[in-house]
């Protein structure tokens, strides 16, 4: 059971390469709601805490950078840092690890989910975050967009969304784990991805699927306890009861047909138990 938190945020902001449509996407670099930014600040122990920026994800990491800088510092945070680590070479280098060891939390940002597991699988950076997400009970491991969705052991890296009713068009690979038994989706309703989170638990039923709206996002504590918070909506798609699925006995590219998966729509003010699948009416946000 992790003494840290994470807080997984479904985006609004640059997305870097845009997997879904194969461009490149330099005119969305409006933050998520200021209020969850906020919010992590809070959970890290204050503006003064030292929070790390990863921009591994990004396409465009300089201008991604410098617009979490100013974001943090509109909420009163001069103690940011940001790492441009760009591959496995980086990840390695001492000053990194070091920054990783003392600060007092990790922000990752959106982009490409896969070059953050190709990046930093296995590598000593991490390990300490696993073991201060473990141990330490105000360490924040945040991200958005690409980086909530890496956060998972089970992780979605493409899925064109009206396609995503046929066997095989869902990728699924290993994330960074940080939390079991989980699959995140991002930008969740603007996107239509339902039909691709469904795929995902249809193929991993003991997985329960988190869908982040924009501006919406979740903190999981103790492995277990999730928090809405944000504006928007955040869909629980739960594959424990499924009874009837084709999705083994059907060809690439055919239909898949699932019955009894279980959604659930939270908002701000719910909350949902991963391994009770238990929603709660109603919780008293810090």
């Amino acid at each position: 059971m992790p003494k840290g938190k994470l807080i997984s945020i479904g985006g609004a902001e640059d997305k870097g390469t845009d997997l879904e449509q194969g461009f490149v996407q330099r005119n969305r670099l409006n933050f998520f709601e200021l209020g969850i930014l906020k919010r992590i600040v809070n959970e890290v122990g204050g503006t003064e805490k030292r929070i790390e920026v990863i921009t591994t994800a990004s396409s465009i990491p300089n201008e991604v950078g410098e617009n979490y800088l100013t974001a943090f510092g509109k909420i009163g945070c001069t103690n940011i840092g940001v790492m441009h680590i760009h591959n496995r070479e980086d990840v390695s280098l001492p000053e990194y690890i070091e920054r990783i060891k003392n600060c007092d939390g990790v922000m990752f940002s959106g982009g490409d989910q896969l070059r953050l597991t190709t990046t930093f699988g296995g590598t000593e950076i991490y390990q300490i975050l696993h073991d201060r997400l473990d141990a330490e009970e105000n360490f924040v491991i945040a991200g958005t967009s690409a980086g909530a969705m890496a956060m998972s052991n089970t992780m979605i890296y493409q899925g064109k969304s009206d396609l995503a009713h046929l066997k095989g068009e869902v990728k699924i690979t290993t994330g960074l784990a940080f939390v079991s038994n989980v699959i995140i989706d991002s930008h969740f309703d603007k996107r239509g991805r339902f039909n691709r989170l469904a795929q995902a638990v249809a193929s991993n039923p003991q997985c329960a699927g988190i869908g982040l709206g924009e501006d919406t996002g979740v903190i999981i504590t103790d492995g277990n306890h999730i928090e809405v918070v944000g504006n928007g909506a955040v869909v629980i798609v739960d594959g424990k009861d499924i009874r009837h699925s084709n999705i083994t006995d059907v060809s690439i590219g055919e239909p898949i047909s699932v019955e009894n998966i279980r959604v659930h729509i939270l908002v701000r003010g719910n909350a949902f138990l991963l391994k009770e699948r238990k929603f709660i009416a109603n919780t008293v946000e810090a």
